[in-house]
């Protein structure tokens, strides 16, 4: 597979790379990014081995991502599909310079056309549930985007399935633009998304987009189990290791699953990160992976994922070790003799 072997977005007719580019790490704002000169290495990189699709929000590095980004795109706007998004709060204080409320999804559009130097956004994503506004207002507001030109295609991150999908049953009763992706936090030390998300997104015709594909970056082997820590902070970490700590992925269970990851890039003559990144892509719901990247070589060792088949031997090995718990009502329905009563005994065929 290489960045120019297209796949088509949900349900709709957009081809995009099968790795994304994410922006998070571009510009230092943050106290860990790539300045802009290895930013822009990194997006040339991408783009000169076939890459279309870039990721980034109006609220990353604090709008300096999208600045840098409106920069390097230049005259090859045609040639991105350039997707955003809004929810964040931009302005401390102000209630109302974040959520998912009209005005808030109004004034994000307007500032990020504003730093990306652009008239429109191709796909923009509610970046996460705020658990306050109500659906109708979320849908009709984005439908009046995509109505004025501004937005072309509609994305949601970071919502719980029911959600999603009586959003998506709204959309399609009024008659207003649908989801055609669902941005989710996936890899092997994240699969709880394979109990409600992953078959939503499936059966909804909205093709997946993960985020942190590398569980923020404890499968590229680089933590140990002296690195364990739990953080609760409100704020932005300026270490990338705070940055992971406050995500929960830096504890023994992770650690335990990247040296199996280890492994079986070894038995590969690959690195972690092609692993863990080729495991993500082997899920048939999947469309693009998004990569993130600080130095010029990260970058380099991510797109190599595209040249690397696990064999089902390493798969399975990869799958038990990092296989998630069972939630209700799988975890009642799928023993055996709740089978037994709902289907007689008889053998009958499935879908997922």
């Amino acid at each position: 597979m290489t960045l120019d072997q297209y796949k088509l977005l949900g349900r709709s007719g957009l081809r995009v790379s099968p790795l994304s580019l994410g922006t998070m790490t571009f510009g230092s704002d943050w106290g860990w990014g790539a300045d802009g000169e290895e930013a822009r290495r990194i997006f040339d990189l991408y783009v000169d081995r076939g890459g279309n699709f870039v990721d980034t929000s109006v609220n990353y590095t604090n709008g300096r991502a999208e600045s840098l980004l409106g920069t390097f795109i230049g005259d090859k706007r045609e040639r991105i599909v350039l997707a955003t998004k809004f929810t964040m709060a931009r302005d401390p204080g102000n209630p109302n310079s974040g959520g998912n409320h009209r005005l808030n999804v109004v004034r994000s559009v307007e500032q990020s056309l504003t730093q990306l130097g652009t008239d429109r956004i191709d796909l923009l994503y509610l970046h996460a549930w705020d658990m306050t506004t109500r659906p109708d207002e979320v849908m009709r507001a984005l439908d009046d985007l995509v109505r004025s030109g501004k937005v072309l295609y509609l994305g949601i991150c970071n919502t719980p399935a029911w959600r999603v999908a009586q959003m998506q049953t709204l959309a399609y009763i009024r008659g207003w633009s649908p989801f055609v992706a669902m941005q989710i936090e996936y890899s092997l030390v994240e699969r709880t998304v394979e109990h409600e998300l992953l078959p939503a997104a499936a059966d909804l015709g909205l093709g997946v987009l993960p985020w942190s594909p590398l569980g923020g970056g404890v499968l590229t082997g680089k933590y140990s189990l002296a690195d364990i820590e739990d953080s609760r902070e409100a704020t932005v970490s300026a270490s990338r290791k705070g940055v992971i700590a406050s995500s929960g992925h830096l504890n023994q269970r992770a650690i335990e699953i990247a040296d199996e990851v280890r492994a079986v890039a070894e038995e590969a003559n690959s690195t972690p990160s092609r692993v863990a990144l080729a495991w993500t892509l082997s899920n048939p719901t999947v469309v693009s992976p998004i990569i993130g990247a600080r130095p010029l070589a990260q970058a380099e060792d991510n797109l190599g994922a595209l040249d690397l088949l696990l064999t089902p031997e390493q798969l399975d090995r990869l799958n038990r070790v990092s296989v998630p718990s069972p939630v209700f009502p799988a975890r009642f329905t799928q023993r055996p003799l709740v089978q037994q009563l709902i289907f007689g005994g008889a053998v009958v065929e499935r879908r997922d």
